[in-house]
């Protein structure tokens, strides 16, 4: 069938570029239906980084949904499958899993590579065969499962519009810094869940269930001090990408402040949140270039 396409200088309903756009606005399902924090981080960007933001967070998603979802006896099967459309995406322009496809689109635009996206499938392959991690494991997951997801929306920030360029030495360290904050704290609120329900425990030396209130301030202090490298770097990053950032970060310290007020033998069975209108705030705040607005509890 034939006819003239969703896009003007488009007039063939089966042209990549339709299809394009269909598996972009699937992306944008994903993040609209999974995230808060993240998604009102990418709200606050201009259209095309948005849409390049989406489509990361998209596959990223896909694969942790195949490890902490539906973790059936296959599962390693079906992320290998997972990644192989990503792979043919990145590296043949079309995959008939449109989150991969339009996830393929983003890696050639702004220069995603597979140093970034292989060290991330490695992490979540992770999850289905190690249930307690020493350091060097521990290091590992957190670069292949959140630093290189930071540099991936680096390189969005850095490229979207110009096409794929080396990024910043500087600006990539703080990339990695914040997604490797981002991912602690997650830890930090998600501690129940992932020893009871998935049997698995990141943090080295942690035992959920004897954990200590002087245990939680050092892990506390650990993601603060990742999100401070991260700010020194963000005056380097486009405006409007400064105002996501910036908001985010602030969403994930208040997170921090949160666990931080929350007895540790209560962390396990709580899992801790900021509420939306706060996070509204947030973002209201670096939207007028404003520093301090108080928090609502």
């Amino acid at each position: 069938m034939r006819g003239k396409g969703a896009a003007g200088h488009h007039d063939d309903d089966t042209s990549l570029a339709l299809f394009d756009k269909a598996a972009a606005a699937a992306s944008a399902q994903v993040i609209a239906h999974y995230s808060t924090s993240f998604g009102l981080g990418a709200r606050l960007l201009p259209r095309q980084m948005r849409g390049h933001i989406a489509n990361i967070y998209a596959m990223v998603r896909v694969a942790d949904e195949i490890v902490d979802t539906y973790r059936g006896d296959d599962a390693a099967e079906v992320l290998d499958r997972f990644e192989a459309e990503v792979h043919r995406a990145m590296s043949g322009r079309f995959s008939a899993d449109v989150v991969a496809h339009a996830f393929g689109a983003t890696a050639a635009s702004v220069g995603i590579s597979r140093a970034m996206v292989d060290p991330f499938f490695a992490s979540m392959r992770m999850d289905l065969t190690v249930a307690d991690h020493d350091e060097a494991s521990f290091a590992a997951y957190v670069y292949g499962s959140a630093e290189v997801i930071g540099e991936m929306c680096l390189a969005v920030f850095i490229n979207a519009g110009g096409g794929p360029a080396p990024l910043d030495p500087e600006l990539a360290a703080g990339a990695r810094r914040l997604g490797a904050a981002y991912q602690k704290v997650n830890f930090l609120r998600d501690l129940g869940a992932d020893a009871e329900t998935r049997g698995r425990s990141y943090f080295p030396g942690i035992d959920t269930a004897r954990l200590t209130d002087a245990q939680v301030a050092t892990l506390v202090d650990d993601c603060r001090a990742d999100i401070a490298a991260a700010r020194a770097t963000v005056d380097g990053l486009p405006r409007r990408a400064r105002t996501s950032v910036a908001t985010t970060a602030d969403i994930y310290e208040d997170l921090l402040d949160r666990i931080a007020a929350t007895p540790a033998s209560a962390l396990a069975g709580r899992r801790v949140r900021v509420p939306g209108l706060t996070k509204a705030r947030h973002a209201l705040r670096n939207l007028a270039g404003r520093t301090s607005v108080q928090a609502v509890p």
